[in-house]
């Protein structure tokens, strides 16, 4: 669901980077633990097919911010070629800021944000959310991200979701 179309018409052409939260967006938001660590994630096969084949034809860089660090979503960034990968950042907006002017997109007197959609599920995205030019979410998330968001996915974190942005994008 689009909250303002007009809005989202007049960014979305606009978008340099897709920044992803991974638990509960690109997953289920489910941990699957041993006595070993973490055991596994589940992926939607769409999802990766948006950020693989969808992202690049947009010439829009996909980027991975979590508060995790999981040699699995190593794995999944390297198996859809995302190079922007970040985990155990618990400074989300820190981390989007320095990404955001590697980018070069400080330039032109736009705001650093406007050229960035993000999309997150939890109160740890909520502060770099408020900065971004498209900011959308799964349908699961929780309510205070559903109600900033330019974006709501009728579908589930790690079922489709992210994929379903892409499209709109």
């Amino acid at each position: 669901m689009i909250k303002d179309i007009e809005k989202f018409n007049r960014l979305k052409s606009q978008i340099k980077l897709l920044i992803l939260d991974v638990d509960g967006t690109l997953t289920d938001g489910k941990i699957y633990m041993s006595n070993n660590g973490e055991l596994f994630k589940a992926f939607d096969i769409k999802d990766g097919c948006g950020i693989h084949d969808i992202l690049p034809k947009l010439n829009v860089i996909p980027v991975i911010i979590t508060a995790r660090q999981s040699d699995i979503v190593s794995n999944r960034c390297k198996e859809l070629g995302i190079t922007e990968c970040y985990q155990g950042v618990r400074d989300k907006l820190g981390k989007m800021r320095e990404i955001a002017i590697k980018y070069g997109l400080q330039s032109n007197n736009k705001d650093i944000y406007e050229s960035i959609a993000y999309m997150g599920d939890d109160i740890i995205d909520i502060n770099c959310m408020k900065h971004c030019g498209l900011i959308a979410c799964p349908n699961n998330a929780i309510k205070q991200v559903a109600e900033i968001s330019d974006f709501i996915s009728e579908y589930n974190g790690g079922n489709g979701a992210v994929r379903d942005f892409i499209e709109h994008i």
